[in-house]
């Protein structure tokens, strides 16, 4: 029988989890287990400390269900997922950067056509978002725009536990010559939930747990690198303190302001509106 010690608890338990059927999980789960034990040490890390991120943890996934996502706004705000996402799509220069894709999403959004209203009467300056989709060499690309945003108190549908219907989200097509057009409000700068686990742990800091004003992309075509990024307004507050660390200068875009009038949809617009204008440029898959 081999005595486990402080000195060779982290090699036996290695050992033990490199026998994963899995070549894969057998290199994740053994890593993972050297950091671990790499950071207990490095902090000496304590009973109470262990049982209180035990704890903390246990809150995150009990607090987390189908329209909240508490572990995903934890690897948000430890800069974890903003990592994942550059390591993972290392696009070309002159492709549109890739983002956090964030907590909210919700499968399944409406299709409308170009400049069709994806607000519906939500409270909010009318905004249209217009440009083109187009590959790295210039050429056009119809491809699919999903698109949500938070309305004008900083709530996303999926945090609305009465809204039983699309609100502030949509897919549109874009045409054949790569140009779309989005209709919705302009959005806000909000906070993300601070009821929970996660709002508890940066409250005890002094970090902004306030977005910048920004809209979700999440841009598809055949052939191309899925694209889930954002854009933000520019002089929006937050922009160099983003909570979880999703802003990019190429993202951010001047909200251009219109009187009444003739608006980018074909149609009119019977009130002052906003124009963003933004040309997304996707990577082409890689070979195989």
């Amino acid at each position: 029988m081999q005595l486990v010690t402080e000195d060779n608890i982290t090699e036996l338990a290695v050992e033990r989890w490199g026998s994963a059927k899995d070549p894969r999980t057998a290199e994740l789960v053994t890593a993972l287990v050297r950091h671990l034990h790499d950071f207990a040490r490095e902090v000496r890390l304590t009973e109470a400390e262990w049982m209180a991120a035990i704890q903390w943890l246990t809150a995150t996934g009990q607090i987390s269900d189908a329209k909240r996502e508490e572990f995903i706004l934890a690897s948000d705000v430890l800069g974890l997922s903003m990592l994942v996402v550059q390591m993972n799509h290392r696009f070309d220069p002159a492709a549109t950067p890739a983002t956090v894709l964030g907590p909210f999403h919700v499968d399944g959004s409406p299709e409308l056509g170009f400049g069709g209203d994806m607000s519906d009467d939500v409270a909010g300056t009318p905004l249209y978002v217009t440009g083109t989709v187009r590959s790295l060499d210039g050429a056009p690309v119809a491809a699919v725009l999903d698109v949500w945003q938070a309305d004008a108190d900083g709530a996303y549908e999926a945090q609305l536990p009465d809204v039983d219907e699309a609100r502030l989200r949509a897919k549109y097509q874009a045409r054949p010559d790569g140009t779309y057009c989005v209709r919705t409000i302009a959005p806000k700068g909000y906070s993300i939930p601070m009821d929970g686990p996660v709002g508890e742990l940066i409250g005890q800091t002094a970090i902004s747990h306030f977005r910048p004003a920004h809209i979700h992309f999440l841009v598809t075509a055949d052939g191309y690198e899925p694209l889930i990024t954002h854009l933000f307004e520019e002089g929006a507050e937050y922009l160099d303190s983003d909570v979880v660390f999703g802003t990019k200068q190429e993202l951010v875009v001047a909200f251009e302001r219109h009187e009444p009038g003739p608006a980018p949809d074909g149609g009119t617009c019977a009130e002052p509106w906003l124009e963003a204008r933004y040309d997304f440029v996707l990577q082409p898959c890689a070979q195989q």
